[in-house]
């Protein structure tokens, strides 16, 4: 079943997240980032950090924290899952994140468009996300999902 246009302009429950400095070590050792501002506070400090800093592309992970009651963009729009490939990451970084930064997230659905005659679906969201208020960064992500109705 095609993905509906007018989901374009949806809004996913606000969400808020604590950065944590594991949290921090763990994503910067995952992604082999060997930098110490990432892992060692002092060394984070002697840079000009106030704490760890947010590694890049750290934000990716905190779309993922949404709790099990809130509602997903594959659960919205009854995309299975099955057919699902992340498409395009892009992240526009305003502000430096920090450990014991609290972090809101807001998600809109920005666009939805076909290929290939429906057997590729494209959803697009973006992400502002804040601290106090204050605009920190902004992600873009792409979902593909193949239909496979439309393929045949």
């Amino acid at each position: 079943m095609p993905i509906d246009p007018g989901a374009i302009g949806t809004e996913l429950p606000e969400l808020t997240v604590d950065v944590e400095r594991g949290r921090l070590r763990f994503f910067a050792k995952a992604i082999g980032e060997s930098d110490p501002v990432y892992a060692d506070v002092e060394a984070a400090k002697a840079a000009g950090h106030r704490d760890l800093p947010v590694p890049p592309t750290f934000f990716f992970c905190l779309e993922m924290e949404r709790p099990a009651d809130h509602p997903n963009l594959v659960e919205l729009l009854g995309i299975d899952i099955r057919h699902v490939l992340h498409g395009e990451q892009g992240f526009t970084y305003h502000a430096p994140v920090h450990a014991g930064d609290r972090l809101t997230l807001r998600t809109k659905i920005t666009d939805v468009y076909s290929k290939k005659g429906g057997a590729l679906e494209f959803v697009v969201r973006s992400t502002e996300i804040t601290r106090s208020g204050e605009l920190v960064a902004e992600l873009t992500n792409s979902l593909v999902v193949r239909n496979p109705e439309a393929a045949k």
